[in-house]
């Protein structure tokens, strides 16, 4: 794929819903149910990172979800991205870019959401050819209204912020017209997962995925 190929695909994922849970899961049991509740609460698009042993597995039991667009996180390396392909991974997501990495996702076809934190990251990864960016860590470096800035010169660039996001400041960057959807890991609390609550999380999604 080519970066332009990419970003079209990333922009096309951003916008099926305004939220992208980020999915931290130690279990392996808890991912076909987990990511069943989120598509019946309308978030489809779920970003499982390469924290924990299971993710992996998790992936590959999720992606067999009707109705799930299933990628890997916390994408560090190559040898990420052909493992979270393997996996049966959609897309990637990273915190970061690197041109290893870029080079690694376009061989395998795999549409990657690279991260910038800064003019100067997200100018090179425009130069490179890429238009949608996550924008992390979103709270820690400003939040909306870092992005907000950052529209003013780089107007052709949409984001995904994520990193300190949740239910309350959500509708301050979705409000943005450089954003097109937020990253966070609030509609699926570590609590509810372990008790298996899952209309909880339903519920939840619902709320997000109305914002």
């Amino acid at each position: 794929m080519t970066p332009q190929d990419i970003g079209k695909a990333t922009e096309a994922l951003c916008r099926k819903a305004p939220v992208i849970p980020v999915l931290v899961i130690e279990d392996a049991a808890h991912a076909v149910p987990l990511a069943q509740a989120l598509v019946a609460g309308g978030l489809p698009v779920l970003e499982v990172t390469l924290r924990t042993p299971v993710a992996l597995e998790a992936i590959a039991a999720m992606s067999q979800v009707a109705g799930g667009i299933v990628g890997a996180g916390t994408v560090l390396t190559p040898d990420d991205v052909t493992a979270a392909r393997a996996a049966g991974a959609q897309f990637a997501v990273s915190p970061g870019a690197t041109d290893r990495l870029l080079d690694a996702c376009e061989a395998a076809d795999l549409p990657i959401l690279p991260g910038a934190a800064t003019a100067t990251e997200a100018m090179r990864l425009l130069e490179r050819g890429y238009d949608t960016l996550k924008f992390f860590p979103a709270s820690a470096i400003g939040g909306a209204p870092a992005l907000r800035a950052l529209g003013g010169p780089l107007p052709q660039l949409r984001f995904c912020p994520t990193g300190g996001i949740d239910t309350v400041n959500a509708p301050d960057y979705l409000s943005l017209p450089n954003v097109l959807c937020v990253g966070g890991s609030w509609v699926a609390p570590r609590k509810l997962v372990e008790n298996g609550e899952w209309a909880a999380i339903t519920g939840l999604a619902r709320q997000a995925a109305a914002l």
